[in-house]
């Protein structure tokens, strides 16, 4: 199992949003933050900007809906070119059907957990998606400092994919960063959404790597991945 990458342009320039995607060539996802002003007080893009970054790189995108209904959005953002797309448990009405709906058109469907949300009552959903993501801070804004309380909560979850035997994808977004991705690989995650940590740098293919190193190092020892 390798760590997976997925820089956030969120934190990218938004005039120089396809140079800015080139720029993480290396990366295995481009994380798209979709705001609407309403679940997060932020707003930001939308399925026009998602279809012509689909065009404009090879990386494939990952789309975070922090937004209202996403029962009636998100098979949009799969038709954009999306080839993950998140959606909120907060925020679905119907999240067994709706990730059904996203991976019948063809993405990986994943379900976003906020912080104060628990891993616990969706147990029996786990089979029907192929990533969780759990936030390491409070939706809406970049550039936020990680949530350590959080670490408990990846490694529970990690137990319960572990405990169904599940291929599911951990995801963390929120503060991920030199000085917090390894704890987070160690309780359990390995997909890593970082925006500041890799479009701050000078270099962002090369943050992309030292991420991907610190992980991997991290994974390596991990006793979720070893003691199973």
């Amino acid at each position: 199992m390798a760590p997976q990458i997925s820089p956030s342009i969120l934190s990218a320039d938004f005039a120089r949003l396809a140079e800015e995607a080139k720029a993480v060539e290396g990366a295995d996802w481009l994380h798209v933050d979709v705001m609407d002003n309403h679940f997060v007080p932020n707003l930001t893009l939308g399925v026009p900007v998602v279809e012509s970054l689909a065009r404009a790189t090879d990386t494939p995108l990952d789309c975070h809906l922090m937004i209202e209904a996403p029962d009636r959005w998100a098979p949009q953002y799969v038709e954009a070119g999306a080839g993950s797309v998140t959606f909120h448990v907060e925020a679905a009405t119907a999240p067994v059907r709706l990730a059904r709906e996203i991976r019948a058109k063809g993405a990986r469907a994943s379900m976003a957990l906020r912080p104060a949300t628990p891993i616990e009552p969706y147990e029996d959903l786990l089979p029907e998606l192929d990533m969780l993501l759990i936030m390491t801070v409070e939706p809406g804004f970049g550039g936020q400092a990680f949530l350590d309380i959080m670490l408990p909560k990846i490694r529970r979850t990690r137990e319960l994919i572990s405990r169904h035997g599940l291929e599911l994808w951990l995801q963390v977004d929120g503060g991920v960063s030199a000085s917090t991705i390894e704890r987070c690989a160690d309780a359990g995650a390995d997909v890593f959404v970082a925006g500041s940590a890799v479009y701050g740098a000078s270099d962002p293919a090369e943050a992309v790597r030292a991420l991907r190193k610190q992980a991997e190092a991290s994974m390596a020892k991990a006793s979720w991945l070893h003691d199973h």
